[in-house]
């Protein structure tokens, strides 16, 4: 690897144009107090609340592919922060929603968001397995179930308790599988239904995410809703997100609103590490042949089109949702059965995947 000096790194940043400006990063005098010492690279950016939030995933990326994975950036407006009296809005007609700027969560390196276009195509179910089979290679894993609307994972990991507050009146997330765990289902009743506009979900969300005592975590899964609503675009603007994962099933009309999905997390710079196709196929115990009751192929169709990986094709299995209704991840219920083996090989991949993007977050003191 070349060494790593100032002008590397002032090269690979001004290669990232601010279309405020049209020049580099460097140029248009975003990058300030930029210190190179042993290998490790910290600088201060400068981020005008016109300029685009993704301006600093594109400088971690250009730095990533300089070969430079893990800088300290200190993110700052050099306006100061806004004036209580005029909030940012939340959305546009147009489509643009200009974000807070986008941070890491203290003590995390890597969070994944799990994603799909429309819903009952078994996200959570992907998401809590995959979680589980990373804590038992020994990863320490937390996991936010961002479906403010239906949240499933208090069942599916059979925890119902309240968390607590911790001396810093910070939340105690709970735990199950060796995986620490935040829910909305955690702190509201069973039957209660939740008539939330999009400005409480993104406050909930910002709770979930930096008032949580999360601790030291390797992977913080977000288990996102369907759709490309508010939750997608709170999660996006106020975390670093280090890659989404999409899940979909074999049918076209999943595949389609998948792909709707993915095309989001990529408009907002956030890297898609893969496609995995839930319910592929069913294969008969006692005659052994394949019956794809959903049709076939949809999830290779879709990875195609997003020039991503195929993570893996999870077959349907009996027993699987008994065992997620009594909070038995089959992962952990049935650990040599074909979708529990399936699901602990997508795991391994998606570690990979974040680490060949190159999207380490720094661990914040």
């Amino acid at each position: 690897m070349a060494e790593i000096n100032k002008a590397t790194v002032e090269q690979a940043l001004d290669a990232v144009i601010n279309p405020r400006t049209g020049r580099g990063l460097v140029d248009s005098g975003m990058v300030q107090e930029l210190v190179v010492a042993d290998g490790e690279v910290g600088f201060t950016f400068l981020l005008r609340r016109e300029d685009p939030a993704t301006l600093v995933r594109q400088a971690r990326k250009a730095l990533a592919d300089a070969g430079i994975p893990a800088p300290k950036i200190a993110v700052k407006d050099p306006a100061g922060p806004p004036a209580k009296s005029h909030p940012p809005p939340q959305s546009t007609q147009a489509g643009t929603v200009p974000a807070p700027t986008p941070m890491a969560v203290a003590g995390v390196r890597q969070v994944i968001a799990v994603s799909s276009g429309k819903g009952g195509v078994g996200k959570s179910t992907v998401s809590v397995n995959v979680a589980v089979a990373m804590a038992q290679r020994g990863l320490r894993v937390g996991m936010i179930d961002a479906d403010f609307y239906g949240p499933n994972i208090p069942r599916m990991m059979g925890v119902y308790e309240r968390p607590g507050i911790d001396a810093d009146k910070r939340i105690v997330p709970l735990e199950a599988f060796g995986i620490k765990l935040m829910s909305i289902g955690f702190l509201v009743d069973r039957d209660a239904p939740a008539i939330w506009r999009g400005p409480i979900i993104t406050k909930v969300l910002q709770q979930f995410l930096h008032d949580v005592a999360w601790g030291e975590l390797d992977v913080l899964m977000v288990d996102m809703p369907p759709g490309t609503g508010d939750a997608q675009l709170s999660l996006v603007q106020q975390v670093m997100v280090n890659g989404a994962v999409v899940v979909t099933t074999p049918q076209e009309v999943a595949v389609g609103d998948a792909l709707r999905g993915a095309k989001m997390f990529e408009k907002v710079n956030v890297p898609v590490l893969g496609v995995v196709e839930n319910m592929s196929g069913f294969i008969d115990p006692t005659t052994g042949m394949r019956h794809d009751l959903f049709g076939s192929g949809g999830g290779e169709r879709l990875a195609e089109e997003l020039g991503v990986p195929l993570l893996g094709q999870v077959p349907l299995q009996a027993g699987l949702a008994d065992a997620a209704d009594k909070g038995r991840p089959v992962i952990v219920e049935a650990p040599g059965s074909a979708a529990a083996v399936m699901l602990g090989e997508i795991a391994d991949k998606i570690s990979e995947r974040v680490a060949k993007v190159g999207l380490k977050l720094p661990v914040l003191e």
